[in-house]
């Protein structure tokens, strides 16, 4: 439940900041988010609003929040509703659905709305730079890096140089992408994927990846379009793949790609479940990663850069 300190916040919360950089001088900038934080760049929305959200509302973003790189902003505008906070955090550093040690809890129960606007025309990543500047200044967010030593797979091709069935390279040109995904309900499979079937994708944003609609209940799903293998990478550790350590791409595929990959639900470690099923019960995560996507998990352990949270608050109203 949303504290009463919470609900007193019905206030809008408007700040207006001193750009930290002229909107020309955008393109001097680094485009990636790694490349701006390690040149220590400062970046700051030109205005911005908070506001708890309303109870029951649907969430709703401009363009997606998560790691991908899908973007349809070119206005420099930042408009989110009924969103938790830890999705604003998500978006700020780049992450995917993984906790964040030192969090509280409310954290990712209590929402809300936040309308921002830049100058220039600035990238994603530069607008998650601009996204830490405003979780510092009304939520006191103080983080920092823990380097740890943890187990971990790499995602390397079945044969070298392959693909399975359902990674294809993305061809480009008009009607392969749209500005924005569909509801999973309007993207019903007829069948199964298989070695024949085709990616058999519904309409994707381009550098977009997902959960999308599976052939049945008993079976999870997910896709993208125009997205390359470091990112099918990130997104295969997942509670919804059951796969819980890092996974970096050793494919030595370049480009993006189109792909595709269903496969049977289960709450038991897909590790153990390689060879449980048979063709007929549909093929585990790893099963399906082989036969669909020409792909493995092997392996290893990696040094891994664990964000952690130091400090974050509430904010108060003016």
């Amino acid at each position: 439940m949303r504290s009463r300190a919470l609900l007193v916040l019905g206030c809008l919360l408007v700040a207006q900041a001193p750009p930290s950089f002229a909107a020309s001088r955008l393109s001097q900038i680094p485009q990636t988010l790694a490349e701006i934080e390690a040149a220590g760049v400062q970046m700051a929305f030109e205005v911005a609003s908070v506001k708890p959200s309303r109870p029951g509302g649907q969430p709703r973003s401009l363009y997606p929040l998560g790691p991908g790189d899908a973007f349809s902003g070119d206005t420099g505008f930042f408009s989110a509703t009924n969103q938790p906070l830890i999705a604003y955090v998500r978006f700020a550093f780049k992450l995917g659905q993984v906790d964040i040690p030192g969090m509280p809890s409310w954290v990712y129960d209590e929402e809300y709305d936040i309308q921002a606007r830049a100058q220039g025309k600035p990238t994603k990543d530069q607008m998650r730079r601009m996204m830490q500047s405003l979780l510092t200044d009304r939520f006191r967010l103080a983080t920092h890096i823990d380097r740890q030593i943890k187990s971990a797979f790499r995602l390397v091709p079945v044969k070298p140089g392959q693909t399975g069935p359902q990674l294809q390279r993305h061809s480009g040109g008009t009607g392969t992408c749209t500005g924005a995904t569909p509801p999973v309900r309007e993207a019903i499979l007829p069948q199964p994927p298989s070695r024949t079937s085709g990616l058999q994708l519904p309409e994707l944003s381009c550098g977009s990846i997902g959960p999308i609609a599976a052939s049945s209940p008993d079976r999870g799903r997910i896709g993208g379009r125009d997205v390359t293998l470091a990112r099918i990478a990130a997104f295969v550790t997942s509670p919804f793949t059951g796969i819980d350590r890092p996974v970096a791409d050793e494919t030595g595929l370049s480009g993006t790609f189109d792909f595709s990959l269903e496969w049977v639900l289960s709450s038991r470690d897909p590790a153990e479940r390689r060879d449980a099923l048979n063709d007929d019960a549909g093929p585990t995560f790893l099963r399906a990663l082989e036969q669909q996507l020409g792909l493995t998990l092997a392996s290893t352990t990696t040094p891994v850069a664990i964000r952690t949270v130091d400090h974050i608050e509430r904010p108060s109203p003016d």
